[in-house]
């Protein structure tokens, strides 16, 4: 047993606002200073989709075609559906438990809103979506996608039936995920019965954070944390306890920093100001391709 991860922040979610004319969220990083450009790298952005009831919708929410370039768009549906159409000629619909895991890189057109079928009848909706930031080397590579239906997921069953971890990316419990990454990602979804315990362990070096997606958690013995509450973790110790004080949904976040400058400007994360700018004149002059709005 190593020390205990040193709880830096227990943050409730920030005001909401609205990405296209689909997607209610709260951003709790980069926005939120206690956390900083840096604080939860490779993770660059955090938008999370507080859980709401959508009415029905004749036309389909979202957000229309823009471009990405220098990073990795991670959408996580709780509950609803998502839709996604991109210029590298990528579709498709991730439904409650689905993970879609874009690779922008050089350069992408794409737009998502609620799936058609979801649209019409309405319901709750809830979910994230995670920028997860390139290292120089790969701000280039090509563009991907990767669709991760929930069953595919690894799931590692906890000790004495307390619940069950689904492993997205990175490994638990010798359980490997099946998303492939950059760099090194820990993402989990840990689903905890109330009064049961998950433990964690994580480089002190990695920066971890975790959202209380459902339910309510105590950490580490010493701090509790609310449904649609962010926990961020400072550089100091390896292992995270949670404890469910009632049955808990937990998304849980590590990885290994990218120790590197970043420019970033709207769709564009790239490591230098000309890159930004160049990232910009390509998309005016139309190298991200095309795709109908």
């Amino acid at each position: 047993m190593g020390t205990l991860k040193k709880i830096k922040a227990v943050l409730p979610p920030p005001l909401a606002h609205m990405v296209g004319d689909g997607f209610r969220v709260h951003n709790f990083f980069p926005s939120q200073d206690i956390i900083g450009l840096k604080g939860m790298s490779p993770f660059f952005l955090m938008d999370y989709g507080s859980k709401r009831i959508l009415p029905p919708s004749e036309k389909p929410k979202g957000v229309g075609v823009h471009p990405h370039r220098g990073f990795e768009t991670v959408t996580i549906a709780y509950q609803g559906s998502v839709a996604h159409h991109d210029s590298a000629g990528n579709s498709g619909v991730i439904h409650q438990g689905d993970v879609q895991w874009m690779t922008a890189g050089a350069g992408v057109l794409h737009k998502e809103y609620h799936e058609k079928e979801f649209s019409a009848r309405g319901g709750p909706f809830q979910m994230v979506q995670l920028w997860v930031n390139l290292p120089a080397k790969f701000k280039m590579t090509p563009a991907k996608y990767q669709a991760i239906e929930n069953r595919a997921m690894g799931k590692a069953v906890l000790p004495g039936k307390s619940g069950y971890v689904e492993v997205i990316a990175g490994d638990y419990m010798d359980v490997k995920g099946p998303a492939s990454t950059f760099t090194p990602v820990n993402m989990f979804n840990a689903v905890i019965e109330e009064g049961g315990k998950a433990g964690f362990t994580f480089p002190a070096g990695f920066n971890t954070g975790l959202l209380v997606v459902e339910g309510e958690i105590r950490l580490n013995e010493e701090k509790t944390a609310d449904e649609n509450n962010f926990v961020y973790f400072g550089n100091q110790g390896e292992e995270i306890v949670i404890g469910a004080l009632k049955k808990s949904k937990v998304l849980i976040l590590s990885g290994e920093p990218i120790n590197e400058p970043v420019a970033a400007y709207g769709p564009f994360v790239m490591n230098t100001d000309a890159e930004i700018q160049e990232a910009f004149n390509d998309y005016y002059e139309g190298k991200f391709g095309y795709l109908e709005d």
